[in-house]
């Protein structure tokens, strides 16, 4: 059986959701995925970019408290998620959001 999302320590319901609105609906899935892809998957889906957010999901993939992050490997961390977010603008995010719900208004894509 499936486990939710927030069944990854640090993460609940709101995480739960927005990974929802990113087509991810289990714990296995982000696991298989891993905190990069999962995340960059959450920018795709409209989710608005944040550091904390990021390093929150890293380790709880690694089963740690959030707050564990600290020093170097927050530093390594954070150029990571820069990387992550160089390539998506909210606005095109939000754009292609936008467009995909027409698009399915229209019944030229099925309704999600």
């Amino acid at each position: 059986m499936p486990s939710p999302v927030s069944s990854i320590p640090n993460l609940g319901p709101a995480s739960e959701q927005a990974f929802a609105r990113a087509g991810i609906t289990t714990a296995e899935e982000i696991h298989a995925l891993g905190a990069d892809e999962a995340y960059r998957r959450l920018l795709a889906a409209g989710t608005r970019p944040h550091f904390i957010g990021y390093y929150v999901l890293v380790m709880g993939l690694q089963g740690r408290p959030w707050n564990d992050c600290k020093g170097e490997e927050k530093k390594a961390l954070r150029k990571r998620f820069d990387a992550l977010c160089a390539g998506f603008n909210r606005s095109d995010a939000k754009l292609r959001a936008d467009m995909e719900a027409m698009l399915s208004f229209l019944g030229v894509v099925e309704r999600a």
